[in-house]
């Protein structure tokens, strides 16, 4: 029978703010260092040579054509390799390693580089008869579609969360993640790129938050208690049970929700994650939950049972502070729980959740344990 899927590699490009460092790298590029690197760490964990079956990279909004097969040859995997690419939005990230996991578990036990990537930088626009438009519907005529920004509002009001509160979160994602960068814990994952070594928005807002207007009338979001978009690319390396030490893949779930209301999904999706494998929010040591807004954020903690300020939520910053590359952005939180779980000094068994909210009401969700 075959057994749970282990992730034993796991990198990232830091992620740069749109129109900034990282401006000029199409998908390709900014895929294709971080899956090297991926792999040349597989190489050590495992100790052995790496085959590759399959690269699948989760993409929203970027050039089309298959980032995940481009990103391969990009790479030099060969033309043999083939590769996929998944669009759950902000979830495709996570969606792409769920695939990757799904194809293991399932029997086929060879090795998948598995992750996203986007370049809000060089995404091209769009347009229907001549008219351009930001993105492509999440639901179809007869349901709420809102805008994120407008939802992330929305959803503030519908749970009653002040300003304080969202700007309290969001300067505690930052106060977490400078502290994080000053004390080196991003480095063993990061593949610096076009002169770009960190993230580059931690600590941008935080001092402004405050002084920053409401972005809309009587409103409580704000630019800072709202992710700035990123470019970046996140990739893992899944391998069948034994391969090497890293997170075991137990469990995974994606959910619905009210559309009108698209930041709660991460909670339903976690929910159920956690009941398929009979665990609560209780028993997990570490959360990657992606932070695109304060208001969503917060709205999932609370339907998790879960306090604002837990030190288990997003350790070292969430996406508040690191940046929000869409496609990427679930891959990155499974990356950051390498980082804290397996490069961590985490005992075997620890289990780890990574998370997120989807446009159009969805959530994706998947819990790893470490094996050493």
């Amino acid at each position: 029978m075959p057994s749970d899927p282990v992730i034993i590699a796991a990198r990232r490009t830091p992620i740069g703010t749109r129109g900034r460092a990282l401006a000029r790298l199409r998908v390709e590029q900014l895929a294709a260092p971080v899956i090297s690197a991926t792999l040349d760490d597989a190489r050590v964990a495992s100790g052995a040579a790496v085959s590759v079956a399959d690269v699948v990279l989760g993409n929203c909004m970027g050039p089309g054509g298959n980032p995940g097969r481009v990103s391969a040859l990009a790479a030099g995997l060969g033309p043999e390799v083939p590769g996929g690419t998944v669009d759950r939005q902000c979830g495709s990230g996570l969606a792409a390693i769920i695939d990757a996991a799904t194809a293991i578990r399932a029997g086929d036990e060879r090795m998948r580089v598995a992750g996203g990537v986007e370049s809000a930088s060089t995404a091209p626009m769009r347009s229907v008869d001549g008219i351009p438009y930001d993105r492509a519907p999440f639901a179809p005529a007869g349901f709420p579609d809102p805008d994120m920004t407008r939802a992330a509002e929305t959803l503030a009001r519908h749970d009653g969360l002040s300003r304080t509160r969202l700007d309290s979160h969001a300067a505690r994602s930052h106060a977490r993640a400078r502290a994080a960068l000053r004390a080196g814990r991003f480095e063993r994952e990061l593949v610096p790129l076009a002169g770009l070594d960190h993230d580059d928005a931690i600590g941008g807002a935080e001092r402004l938050l405050p002084r920053l207007p409401a972005l809309f009338p009587d409103g409580v979001l704000t630019a800072g208690t709202s992710t700035r978009i990123g470019d970046g690319a996140a990739t893992v390396l899944v391998a069948p049970a034994g391969a090497a030490p890293g997170l075991v893949v137990r469990a995974w779930a994606v959910a619905g929700c009210d559309p009108a209301l698209p930041g709660i999904g991460a909670a339903p999706a976690v929910q159920a994650v956690l009941g398929s494998a009979g665990a609560t929010a209780a028993d997990i040591a570490a959360f990657e939950i992606v932070e695109a807004f304060a208001s969503q954020s917060l709205a999932v903690l609370g339907r998790l049972g879960i306090e604002d300020d837990d030190p288990r939520v997003c350790a070292d910053g969430g996406a508040l502070a690191l940046g929000h590359p869409w496609g990427a952005s679930g891959a990155v939180a499974v990356v950051r729980l390498f980082s804290r779980l397996v490069r961590g000094t985490t005992s075997e068994g620890t289990l780890g959740v990574a998370a997120a909210s989807v446009g159009g009401g969805l959530g994706v969700a998947m819990l790893l344990e470490v094996a050493r």
